[in-house]
């Protein structure tokens, strides 16, 4: 397994879904882990801890900037360093475009995008200093595929691919990589809402005939975040069981 012993990794959206799996395969690679998020992560750092991870909670709203600096201030106070960051935290406010109000097409675009750009703002500075850093920004295949009802989800997703590859143009002679994971089906408390025959239909356009979990997710944020990886940027990595392919 891929080893991250001592690196420190920042997850945006870490207290549930994807960003919790992620935290959690993190930890197994011996890093120390902060979360962010707007909801409670409190538990979800316990029950780490208590497998033996090293990982702690932020309370950070990652529209406003002066959260960031302040939660990115307390990492350096405690660690010195900053060397992966993972921009996952991510919104839906679904619906048909002609239905669509401004403030589901902003709040969307805010979360999506912008905070990946304010992550980025005051995270990079710090990684150009050391001359190291992986980061890490979660697409979606719909990002590629479009969705009916998400003409803002989708839009941000696709724009991540293009932050992605500008910003690692920019970096790379920093000894930073940027990459992007475009996660597909992936199983969560909002596919668990769905009803049977749906989930039922949406496995059935997959290849590999299963539904995806946090922790594939999890693993291929690993490889990316990897020093194995230092050759690697300006990739947006498809984790959709070859649903793409179809």
């Amino acid at each position: 397994m891929t080893k991250l012993d001592g690196q420190v990794a920042i997850i945006t959206g870490g207290a549930q879904g994807i960003g919790e799996g992620a935290s959690e395969v993190f930890c197994q690679a011996g890093a120390k882990v902060v979360i962010w998020d707007v909801l409670d992560g409190q538990p979800t750092a316990a029950r780490i801890n208590e497998q033996g991870g090293e990982i702690f909670f932020q309370n950070v709203d990652i529209t406003q900037r002066s959260q960031v600096e302040t939660a990115v201030a307390e990492i350096m106070t405690r660690y010195g360093r900053i060397d992966i960051l993972i921009n996952n935290a991510g919104i839906i406010r679904d619906k048909s475009f002609l239905k669509m109000t401004d403030e589901e097409w902003h709040s969307v675009l805010n979360v999506n995008l912008t905070g990946a750009f304010n992550t980025c703002k005051v995270v990079v500075p710090i990684m150009r200093e050391a001359k190291y850093g992986r980061i890490i920004n979660t697409s979606s295949i719909n990002g590629t595929m479009g969705a009916f009802g998400q003409t803002n989800y989708a839009a941000t997703k696709a724009g991540i691919v293009g932050f992605t590859k500008s910003l690692a143009r920019e970096t790379g002679k920093y000894g930073i990589t940027v990459n992007a994971v475009a996660p597909g089906f992936i199983k969560s408390e909002m596919s668990d809402s769905m009803p049977k025959e749906v989930i039922d239909a949406g496995i059935a356009m997959i290849p590999v005939g299963r539904i995806g979990t946090a922790y594939d997710i999890g693993h291929a944020y690993l490889f990316l975040a990897s020093k194995e990886a230092g050759f690697v940027t300006a990739f947006t990595l498809h984790v959709n069981g070859g649903a793409l392919a179809i």
